[in-house]
């Protein structure tokens, strides 16, 4: 089971470290992004957005601190949702549709945050080799 949960929270934030890394290689078209949510401080929410996702990933493969940036992860994923896939704000069609998709998936992967916060990272993790050294 431990080597399923490695595996697992690598799988999940593969996803984040490739999007916090686009960011940080176009921080003026991501904030551009995000300014056309009408969003302040798009600059620095950019590189705010980079960093959580990058370091965030980071963190949990490793897993340190897991329970803890799994929740940071659920609440930023939960954000992003809302602010750019909104579904509900777009007419009948394609687009929303492939909006509606992209919230679902951001449900889903909520939803993976939140069994990792409640599991923990397990054996494989600094946080597993913290737990048994006590």
């Amino acid at each position: 089971m431990d080597f399923l949960l490695l595996i697992g929270r690598i799988v999940l934030v593969v996803m984040f470290a490739s999007s916090g890394l686009q960011k940080f290689g176009d921080i003026s078209g991501t904030a551009a992004e995000i300014a056309s949510k009408g969003l302040p401080a798009p600059q620095l929410l950019a590189i705010a957005a980079g960093a959580t996702e990058v370091i965030g990933a980071a963190l949990i493969i490793v897993g340190w601190k897991t329970r803890w940036v799994a929740v940071v992860l659920m609440l930023f994923t939960a954000v992003a949702g809302y602010f750019f896939h909104d579904f509900w704000n777009y007419p009948e069609g394609a687009e929303r549709m492939d909006q509606m998709v992209h919230a679902m998936k951001n449900l889903s992967i909520i939803g993976a945050f939140l069994l990792l916060a409640g599991a923990g990272a397990g054996r494989y993790s600094i946080d597993g080799v913290s737990r048994r050294a006590i």
